[in-house]
């Protein structure tokens, strides 16, 4: 045996999965069997517990064993070193919570005392060089800038202004865009700690309570099949079963939606145990069975494969169900649809219906086929009303919150749409490893995913991975404040999304304010507003009033916390009632929900209870006067409420955290063709549009606060790069115009402009290969992001300015349009489906001028002879870099054709004006002899 291949360090679990460490007979050291699984234990100091000692043949030497062997000696000394390492991070993040002194065993006799997660600094030789270029590229830029503005082209000077001012807005937007990834970060989770602090064994798991939210609208655009596999995904996750709640939101009131979760939960008490007994993944049933693997690989119980042949069966005839029920709702009745006791449908107008909430398991009597409690799945509608605004998805989430609150009130929310299903079970372990973190986990208001996609060509014409913006933005803003919040594949810290501050230095009560320290934020803006001694305002309201309000406030308050336990009456008085019904709404059972931090219901409240008070909860004029959508929950204002809501949490000084374990944790369906992928696109920058032109703007909202500098720049970015259209399409208008009129927007470089070009150029390309050797990025991926940024910037970010302009001034509304999911007629079926929309003509105008442009600068070219090409050689350059960049555009508008290779058709198309060009110069027709009809030029007067 070679000494080399012996290991002494015993592995450790991360990410869940074991390490392939070497077995206990073949150590050199004697370790019990039961440590040598990855898991740590307190060592036994039982003399009657003996092991049997491993026989050595003495004719062998020791070294063979292991023992005195050089290798052997290194290897414990980088043993030692590691867990000296780990003591002192320990240490510098304040592990040692009880301040005891730290033991110097601890790192491999408590483990569990050890922080959850970890930061990974991207290394220095990646980050140093890309700093420094950085930099030289802002003095590059300097220079370039003060050339360009000391040299103007006389004879094209509105050409050459129309370019600087172009430049100068695309050198800003850079900087916006670049800055905040000076400190990008990666994080490495621990869940063998998370398991040894909060699930010990033979006690009940000490896990937090999770609400996931599913929200949908129109199940003919999201096919129920795919709400389905989320939310089967969700059912099946690796966590207590009594500690997962989903919640899933029908925002469209449809039927359809409702039997097919009623089938779903029926599919799920099969589905459920399947998963856990032999821990596939992925848990959704449509893309575990679509895997092209080997299934039976790593399985060795001999009733897997019965069991999964079986359960594909039972799959199979769940799909002709909710297929089934799909085919028959395109037929609505003309009386609208009735329930199974006659009752009409409360939800056959859409617009104007009554709450609805139905527990479909959770409840008692529904378990699995084995038995055993499944989680809790509820169908959620809330009400709508004419003449009220009901804020789409924003709306939609917050009534979710609320109901969540009154019937499972867990301390933390996951949301999800409805067609990015649980790829990884673990995934909410990993949240857990940052939010339960007992040094860092109470200052994280939410653990924003990386969004990963299914259904995507491996070309990813689109750029629809988006892989640039996870992989690179998304690591910079975590090493700053954190991520920004992307609307899905995120776990929420409840008492964040409450609109409370992020809790300050632990100082002892009475220090700051007569209020007591955990809730100071109902009762007052600031803590240093208050001295010691001094009574706030709102106490001296309550103290002001008459015996009967105070009594009457007190009763009310009372009502809602009967049965929590935790909470002071006393001290929840201290809250005027008229605030907290102003913050909250008119619900005692809710508000007095929002005062446990750590969750829970009443444990004697019976459902029917629950159920009436969720109810309220939910209708329409819930929110009237209150500061939903203002400053708790979801942020109203925008289509993309999702930046609005990261937004205010980082005002309130939480910091957020970007979480991107190996295997991905959540994946969704993106759109692939070009119509649908412009859409979302137009939906996006609208949203930023609104944002832009509202009180939230992160230019001028948010000073004073939690906010920092850098995370400022990120979110001010997010707002303004619709505004890019402009100088974009003007730019890309410019190559045309130079070669159609020839004038150009360069005066005739000097050496020293040469230079200075030539350097802007290497800056720039270096920049973008040291982001991808950091960012672990593909040149593919952004070579295609960087030709979306264009052909998105040209048509739906231009649309999505006007539409947000009209807004403002005109008062026109514009309709949100859900993106179509994914079909399943066949593998990019999609990507050359071709439909017309107007977003398509600025970009095709384009087009067609820089290819017209081309061919009559070369036509000119030829016809001038020798001493034109040289100026031509920058017009054409600069029309080729635009027609490069729509090329996935001319793709997608050509769409199959036949299966003609699109290059074919463009240089067919280019060859032919060309070689018409020439046929006319070379003028067959003019006749070879006698008299020539031209005119001579020559002036004979």
């Amino acid at each position: 045996m070679d000494p080399a291949a012996l290991g002494t360090e015993i592995p450790l679990l991360t990410y869940g999965q074991e390490e392939d460490g070497i077995s206990a007979d073949k150590h050199a050291l004697i370790i019990p069997p039961f440590m040598s699984r990855g898991k740590r234990v307190h060592p036994v100091s039982d003399s009657s517990m003996s092991l049997p000692p491993r026989p050595m043949d003495p004719k062998k030497d020791l070294a063979v064993y292991g023992y005195g062997s050089v290798a052997w000696k290194e290897r414990m000394e980088d043993w030692k070193k590691k867990q000296n390492e780990k003591l002192q991070m320990v240490k510098h993040e304040g592990g040692n919570n009880d301040g005891d002194e730290l033991d110097p065993d601890l790192p491999k006799m408590d483990e569990g005392r050890q922080p959850l997660s970890r930061k990974r600094p991207i290394a220095s030789s990646k980050l140093s060089p890309y700093r420094l270029i950085i930099l030289l590229r802002l003095v590059i830029l300097g220079l370039f800038f003060h050339y360009r503005i000391r040299h103007p082209v006389n004879d094209a000077y509105g050409l050459w202004l129309t370019s600087i001012i172009c430049e100068i807005w695309f050198a800003v937007s850079w900087i916006f865009d670049q800055f905040p990834k000076w400190v990008p970060i990666q994080r490495e989770t621990y869940l063998d700690r998370l398991s040894l602090r909060y699930e010990k064994e033979g006690k009940p798991s000490e896990l937090a309570h999770i609400d996931i939210f599913v929200s949908t609208v129109d199940p003919l655009k999201e096919p129920p099949l795919i709400t389905a596999n989320t939310v089967l995904s969700i059912l099946a996750v690796d966590y207590p079963v009594d500690k997962v709640s989903c919640y899933v939101s029908d925002d469209g009131a449809a039927m359809l939606t409702f039997e097919a979760l009623s089938e779903t939960s029926e599919f799920a008490r099969k589905w459920v145990p399947f998963c856990k007994k032999f821990q596939i993944e992925p848990r959704a049933p449509e893309w575990y069975f679509a895997q092209k693997v080997d299934y039976l690989k790593n399985k060795v119980n001999a009733s897997f494969v019965r069991e999964r042949r079986a359960m594909k069966r039972d799959y199979e005839e769940f799909k002709v169900r909710i297929n089934g029920l799909v085919a028959m709702a395109q037929k609505v009745p003309e009386d609208g649809w009735t329930m199974q006791d006659g009752t009409p449908w409360p939800g056959n107008n859409v617009r104007d219906h009554p709450g609805m909430i139905q527990v479909f398991l959770g409840h008692d009597g529904v378990r699995d086929i084995d038995g055993k409690v499944l989680p809790r799945l509820i169908y959620v509608s809330r009400e709508k009303r004419p003449g009220f605004d009901h804020h789409k998805k924003a709306g939609a989430m917050n009534a979710l919150m609320r109901v969540s609150a009154v019937i499972s009130n867990a301390p933390y929310l996951l949301n999800v749409d409805c067609d990015h299903y649980i790829n990884n079970s673990k995934a909410l372990r990993e949240a857990m490893c940052f939010m339960m973190d007992p040094t860092s986990g109470k200052k994280i208001c939410y653990v924003q995913f990386p969004q990963r996609f299914d259904g995507i060509d491996r070309h990813d014409r689109y750029s629809n991975r988006n892989v640039v913006f996870f992989d690179i933005n998304m690591k910079g803003l975590d090493g700053i404040q954190g991520p920004i919040y992307v609307g899905t594949g995120c776990v929420f810290r409840r008492q964040a999304l409450y609109g409370h501050d992020a809790p300050k230095k632990a100082k002892p009560p009475g220090k700051t304010c007569n209020c007591w320290p955990n809730w100071c934020c109902f009762c007052c803006k600031s803590r240093k507003k208050h001295k010691k001694g001094k009574t706030s305002k709102d106490k001296k309201k309550i103290r002001g009033k008459d015996a009967s309000t105070q009594i009457h406030a007190l009763e009310n308050i009372e009502e809602g916390i009967e049965g929590y336990t935790g909470i002071d009456s006393e001290k929840a008085v201290l809250m005027p009632q008229i605030k907290l019904e102003k913050k909250f709404g008119q619900s005692p059972v809710f508000v007095a929900s929002t005062l446990l931090e750590d969750g829970g219901v009443p444990p004697g409240a019976s459902s029917a209870s629950l159920l009436k008070e969720a109810i309220h909860v939910i209708s329409c004029g819930f929110e009237d006067k209150t500061e939903w959508g203002k400053e708790v929950g979801w942020i109203y204002g925008s289509v993309t409420e999702d930046i609005l809501t990261g937004f205010k949490m980082h005002c309130h000084g939480w910091r957020s955290v970007y979480c991107m374990p190996k295997r991905p944790a959540f994946k969704g369906s993106a759109p692939i063709n070009l119509s649908d992928r412009l859409h979302q696109v137009l939906r996006w920058a609208l949203g930023s549009v609104e944002i832009f032109f509202s009180k939230h703007c992160p230019i001028w909202y948010g000073y004073g606060c939690g906010l920092k500098p850098l995370e400022r720049f990120s979110y001010i970015n997010s707002i303004v790069y619709p505004l890019t259209s402009l100088p974009l399409l003007a730019y890309c208008t410019l190559p045309a115009i130079c070669l159609l009129t020839g004038k150009f927007i360069v005066p005739e470089l000097s050496n020293y402009a040469s230079i200075v070009f030539m350097a802007l150029f290497i800056s720039i390309a270096a920049t973008t290969i040291l982001e991808i050797r950091w960012g672990g990025v593909g040149i593919d991926d952004m070579w295609r992001n960087e030709q979306f940024w264009v052909i998105g910037g040209v048509s739906s970010h231009f649309f999505a300015l006007l539409q947000g302009l009209l807004k403002v001034l005109a008062g026109v509304n514009t309709s949100f349009t859900v993106t179509s999911k994914a079909a399943d007629d066949g593998e990019f079926s999609e990507l050359y489906l071709f439909k017309w929309t107007s977003l398509l003509i600025p970009p095709m105008t384009l087009l067609v001028m820089n290819i017209i442009g081309v061919v009559v600068g070369v036509s000119d070219a030829i016809n001038n002879g020798y001493d034109s090409w040289g100026p031509l050689f920058g017009r054409l350059f600069f029309a080729l870099w635009v027609i490069v960049h729509l090329y996935p555009f001319l793709k997608g508008m050509m769409g199959r054709q036949s299966n003609v290779p699109t290059i074919i058709l463009v240089w067919s198309i280019l060859l032919a004006s060309i070689l018409s060009l020439l046929w006319v110069r070379v003028n067959p027709f003019r006749s070879k002899g006698g008299l020539s009809l031209e005119v001579c030029g020559l002036d004979c007067e």
